[in-house]
């Protein structure tokens, strides 16, 4: 199948946000244009983030704020997805949770009973409201052999004034401390969280492809996926950075309005 069959077979796009459709607080180029398109040739869309420090809600708010109406089922979090995965292997299970009140509050929504003794699952997320406690909680159950679950894998966070530490910088605390990594990570770029937006879409994976500004996460869903992915220059990603790169998208384009062209020319 040639790259033009590829994308104009495409039923549901998954979006990155920040740098893909959003700049800060501002929409990028073409964003709008973008959506109208989508709706119009009839195709789905989900907005798709690691960050589990936040609830769907809050970036369904901050889209609207920006001229797009969008309700949170409109947007998949690496919680939320993790909250999916645990729901189809242990509905109501006791989990120990490392994360935020709102990450707490979408795993209550889907029926976890969060637990300080005795878990059936460990999950770690971003959380911003860590504690020395937390982690050494967290440290005791992961050597114990307890299930463990992180929600993505991001070193750092982007801030307007450079980076925050990620979950991954906790997971490296984790692994220094008990030698143990999680035993799964579902967010970009690993296959779970295109498998539950899929089921969040009503879409076969394979009709899914994949939008985004950066290589390592978005792009990289091509290689664990096998979904179409497309890359767009208005964010991280440079066209140079292209040269060196062990993920390479099945399409380059400066941004959505490039993408909206190219659909309106060929679907």
């Amino acid at each position: 199948m040639t790259g033009i069959e590829k994308l104009s077979t495409v039923s549901g796009f998954l979006l990155d946000m920040d740098g893909t459709f959003y700049l800060s607080d501002r929409l990028l180029d073409g964003a709008l244009r973008f959506i109208d398109l989508l709706r119009m040739q009839g195709k789905e869309f989900l907005f798709l983030t690691n960050n589990s420090s936040k609830h769907r809600r809050q970036y369904a708010e901050k889209i609207s704020r920006l001229g797009l109406p969008l309700d949170e089922e409109s947007v998949l979090t690496s919680g939320e997805a993790t909250a999916l995965y645990l729901l189809e292997q242990n509905a109501g299970a006791r989990v120990f949770l490392v994360g935020t009140p709102f990450l707490e509050g979408e795993f209550q929504q889907y029926g976890f009973r969060l637990v300080e003794e005795k878990p059936q699952f460990l999950v770690l997320g971003f959380d911003t409201t860590l504690t020395y406690q937390k982690l050494w909680k967290l440290c005791d159950f992961v050597r114990a052999g307890i299930p463990y679950i992180a929600t993505h894998p991001d070193f750092n966070c982007p801030t307007e004034t450079g980076w925050m530490p990620d979950i991954g910088a906790m997971i490296a605390f984790v692994k220094a401390a008990t030698g143990r990594e999680p035993d799964l990570v579902v967010g970009k770029p690993n296959r779970l969280i295109v498998e539950a937006a899929a089921v969040k879409m009503k879409l076969p994976v394979n009709q899914l492809a994949m939008i985004g500004d950066r290589l390592y996460t978005d792009i990289a869903l091509g290689q664990t996926s096998g979904i179409t992915t497309v890359l767009v220059l208005s964010g991280e990603t440079k066209i140079e950075d292209l040269k060196d790169s062990p993920f390479q998208p099945d399409y380059t384009f400066q941004n959505l309005a490039g993408v909206a062209d190219w659909l309106e020319k060929n679907c």
